[in-house]
């Protein structure tokens, strides 16, 4: 405790009502002389002090902020933070590798150099970096959330280069709270709902303890793509430049199969038995097109996958002492994930003739439905049958429904600790333990490749015809199992000490110490049929139709640890200086598994990487040369460590590329033969296991930041806040646009592999991560509040946004891109503003309205050219013609109004009633046939697709 001076009272960004985004602290107006302020830890710093705007740009969300958001997840609350920009959404999980999870991401940096705290302390990542899947956090139990938009490296090290989001769990309460929501779209799908209650006992200050427990229980419904116009095709029309254009973003991967055939002569021919002996496409979501049967894919997937959370909090404090208090906390997390998207889509082969041998190699399961079907017809395409070479099926697994996967994550973070005041020194320990479990379970739609070659071979089910009854037929082949299961757990010991060390001009200097010892360790155990035939899997002969057959086993570990100081010195009356160094260790990693390559020989297991250590610093200052004015600003250096994934991963099946046209052009290259036009080409993933001169190193970063704040009256606060990022030694692995776009790249990684689901060779990309790039992230942070007193209560505007100054990456062989207001090569958008203005009127203390503008700038499409087949123009009569270039089209910006009304008339009792999207805007239309998730006609990862929303929530306090 102490008494808080002239000198250290800043200024006070306040926002009355609304949810302030802006850097703001609580406003004081007593006298200092009568002013007690306990010390605390503010996220950025080590020392504790009192709480105000200090040298590092830090945005505070209250509880009362959280509230008036009327949001209900930790994720779509971070979501709305206009700093927020390039993270992984809900809907990403449907086919656009997801995952079931949802992440920050401050900046547009990337989620992998965003630190995610709780109560300051590091959880278990999903993966093996820093990110953390934001579902496992219950929204419920936080009390504020502390964002540093600004690289802390030198505190918390490794991974914080973009910042840190703290979440800071509730304390002390003595209440029983019960709070509900439930939230429904004005049009079908999507409802949600919320139901959280917890209990406080013990004041820690009156009774020397506190333990307080809470449960909440929410979830959300799906969203079908049928159930809004915008999305529930492939196929849309429109304009640009005053044409008319067609979508199309459908597959050759359709039912029933579409057949390729090759014959001598230069003869490649795509047949399908329905259209030629039926005259026309027969299935649901099926049309003729230029020889085929195409499948509308959109048309099957979710906008929204279902979501359930189930989150058990508990923490308790207890006076050991005058001045020492021990402390324990638990976090236990539920979550599940149910994605599904389109049905399989697998190309399958008949029989193919190696070019070099001649050799023809049969698929005897299907080469006698195929003589029944198929044969027949060449005859009329003037093909002899006994002339083929090669026949392929693009099959479209429809009858065995859309492919489900059920993603749960079981997450456990508990931490025991100590706090006390020894000789002066506020001094701390701790200890965590944070794991999380994460499932995939097939629910639907993936099949057994051998129980469906089975049903095939005996003539039960007919691949390359459409028949009724073929759902029933196909059930038994149908998955319903784990696909594997991944493990990620890390432990941390932790010490901290700070107190006054000397005095200067402007006050007492401030000394923080502190060092950490983490052991993480990773488990991915995928199934056997995940796994499929191979040395690791020993007599194994089933694989995944519609999965990722080809994964492999990891079992990987590291140690590390870390030390920093930070010094606080007030070198002058309002003039403030920090300076920190921090030095960090991490070890190689230790392989425990054995995996194979390609070819099937042992891949390495044991050390694999370099131990790497890295020394970083940060240099901060703010000056207040009157009351109302503040000046700060930042340098400072960042590293991030290459992750157990980066360096460890075995080589593994990582599904189909998006559609490109084949990047092998020369007859005379053995990989020619394999080209399929423009098609979906196989991915491979490894990791970097090098040694030496050739192994990962870290990635480091420079950053800077420069801002001020003014508050010339009582009513009006404004603050700006310029930032600089820049990065180098990324660890990437190359864009599938540049693996397939880029003759070097492409002659240097696309090889030829042997599917195991095909039982044919196939062309593959393989990634694997380098230290590959450079980049630059620079933009400006604003916020400002305007109070007045008004005859209806008292009013107030906060507006925060971000305005992107520079974010883009070179990288060798490829070049500068930038990515601001348009799609880069890894397929992601940064929006040159991001906004955020609540209009708050709170007519009494029973009473209160606000109204939001949410607003995101509109950018250039994804570019597509007429290789890939996914925009046709329209012809004068109205019919579809060919396809064409599609470059220089610009996605419209996207604002949107929330209401909210808060009632206080009860005692005890809150009632918030609200509507979001009050206007029923829908997304802005998107040519996108990349990213994220398998949605058609907007982008899932940057707008709501619900439409206008209507909420009401309850909380009564006992």
């Amino acid at each position: 405790m102490m008494v808080e001076t002239v000198m250290a009272r800043s200024v006070r960004i306040i926002c009355a009502g609304g949810l302030a985004f802006g850097m703001h602290a609580a406003a004081m107006a007593q006298q200092a002389d009568a002013d007690v302020v306990a010390r605390v830890e503010i996220t950025g710093s080590s020392i504790k002090r009192i709480a105000k705007e200090g040298s590092l740009p830090v945005q505070t969300l209250s509880r009362a902020d959280i509230e008036q958001s009327g949001v209900q997840n930790v994720a779509d609350l971070v979501a709305q933070l206009p700093s927020m920009q390039g993270f992984i959404t809900s809907s990403a999980s449907v086919n656009g590798g997801g995952g079931g999870v949802q992440t920050a991401s401050i900046h547009a940096i990337g989620t992998q150099y965003t630190l995610v705290l709780l109560n300051g302390r590091r959880m278990a990542p999903y993966g093996t970096g820093s990110a953390v899947n934001l579902a496992s956090i219950p929204l419920s139990a936080v009390e504020r959330v502390e964002i540093l938009t600004d690289g802390a490296s030198t505190l918390y090290g490794s991974d914080a280069i973009a910042g840190v989001i703290n979440f800071i769990l509730k304390k002390n309460q003595t209440d029983l709270v019960i709070d509900a929501t439930y939230n429904a779209p004005q049009e079908k799908g999507g409802k949600s709902s919320n139901f959280a209650i917890s209990k406080g006992w013990g004041n820690l200050e009156a009774d020397g303890f506190n333990v307080q427990v809470s449960y909440s229980h929410d979830e959300q419904k799906e969203l079908n793509a049928t159930d809004r116009d915008f999305a529930k095709s492939g196929v849309h029309r429109f304009e640009n430049g005053g044409k008319k254009y067609a979508t199309w973003q459908t597959s050759i991967n359709s039912t029933p199969a579409n057949v390729e055939v090759v014959a001598p002569g230069d003869v490649d021919l795509i047949l399908n038995h329905d259209l030629l002996a039926k005259n026309g496409c027969t299935q649901p979501n099926t049309f003729s097109r230029g020889g085929a049967c195409r499948f509308d894919y959109a048309a099957t997937v979710q906008l929204l996958p279902e979501l359930k959370r189930d989150s058990v909090f508990a923490n308790g404090s207890l006076k050991l002492g005058k001045d020492t208090t021990a402390y324990s906390e638990l976090v236990l997390s539920k979550f599940t994930n149910t994605a599904r998207y389109a049905p399989a889509a697998q190309p399958l082969t008949v029989f193919s003739t190696d070019a070099d041998t001649g050799v023809k190699t049969i698929n005897n399961a299907y080469i006698g439905a195929y003589n029944s079907s198929i044969a027949p017809l060449l005859a009329g395409q003037g093909v002899n049958p006994a002339d083929v070479t090669d026949a392929f099926l693009y099959y479209r697994g429809a009858d065995a429904g859309g492919r489900t996967d059920e993603y749960r994550t079981d997450a456990v973070h508990f931490v025991v600790g100590v706090d006390s005041n020894i000789s002066g020194w506020d001094v701390g320990a701790s200890f965590t333990h944070s794991q999380n479990k994460q499932t995939d379970k097939a629910l639907a739609g993936y099949m057994s490749g051998n129980k469906f070659e089975e049903l095939v071979r005996t003539g039960k089910y007919n691949p390359f015809v459409s028949s009724s009854g073929a759902a029933a037929v196909l059930a038994d082949a149908v998955l319903r199992q784990d696909l594997g299961q991944t493990k990620s757990k890390i432990d941390v010991a932790s010490a901290k000490a700070s107190r006054e060390v000397f005095e200067m001009a402007g006050g007492a200097a401030a000394l923080g110490l502190g060092a950490d010892f983490t052991k993480q360790t990773y488990k991915d155990t995928p199934s056997q049929i995940a796994m499929g035939p191979g040395p690791g899997n020993p007599g194994w002969t089933d694989v995944e139709i519609g999965g990722g057959t080809g994964s492999q086993a990891l079992d990987a570990s590291r140690q590390s640890w870390g030390a920093f100081a930070e010094l606080l010195m007030p070198v002058a009356k309002g003039v403030e200086v920090t300076s920190a160094v921090r030095y960090d260790s991490y070890d190689a990693v230790e392989k425990k598994n054995v995996s194979y390559d390609t070819a099937g020989k042992p891949a390495p297991s044991g050390k694999l990487g370099e131990d790497v250590a890295k020394a970083t610093y940060k240099l901060a200052a703010r000056w207040t040369p009157v009351q109302s004015v503040l000046l700060r600003g930042s340098y400072g250096t960042g590293f991030k460590a290459p992750t157990l994934n980066n360096i460890a991963d075995p080589l593994k099946n990582a599904g189909s590329s998006n559609p490109f046209a084949c990047p092998i052009t020369a007859p005379t290259d053995p990989r020619y033969k394999y080209c399929r036009g423009t098609s979906e080409y196989g991915l491979l993933d490894t990791g970097n296991p090098n040694t030496g001169d050739k192994a990962l190193k870290a990635e480091t970063s420079k950053q800077a930041t420069l801002g001020f704040r003014i508050e010339p009256t009582t009513s009006l606060s404004f603050g700006l806040d310029w930032w600089d990022v820049k990065l180098k030694n990324q660890i990437r692995t190359y864009s599938q646009d540049q693996l397939f776009g880029v003759p070097a790249l492409a002659n240097q990684y696309i090889a030829v592999y042997a599917d195991p689901i095909q039982k044919s060779n196939v062309l593959v990309a393989i990634r694997q991560p380098l230290n590959l790039a450079s980049s630059r992230f620079q933009g400006l942070d604003w916020d400002t509040t305007y109070r007045t007193a008004t005859p209806i209560g008292k009013a107030s505007v906060n507006w925060t946004g971000t305005f992107m100054l520079k974010a883009e990456q070179e990288t060798p062989g490829v070049g500068k891109e930038k990515s601001i207001g348009r799609f880069d090569s890894y397929d992601d958008v940064v929006f040159r503003v991001v906004s955020r203005m609540i209009f708050t009127l709170k007519s009494s203390e029973k009473l209160s309205n606000s109204l939001t503008v949410n607003y995101r700038t509109g950018y250039h499409d994804k570019p597509l050219t007429a290789d890939d087949q996914a925009v046709r123009e329209v012809l004068a009569d109205g019919s579809i013609g060919g396809y064409v270039d599609m470059t220089d089209r610009k996605v419209s910006s996207y604002t949107t109004l929330d209401w909210q009304g808060k009632f206080n008339y009860v005692k005890g009792l809150t009632i918030t009633a609200g509507i979001r999207n009050l206007l029923d805007r829908d997304p802005p239309f998107s040519i996108r046939n990349s990213g994220g998730g398998n949605q058609v006609g907007y982008d899932g990862r940057y707008a709501d697709p619900l439409g206008r929303t209507f909420y009401i929530t309850g909380q009564y306090r006992f």
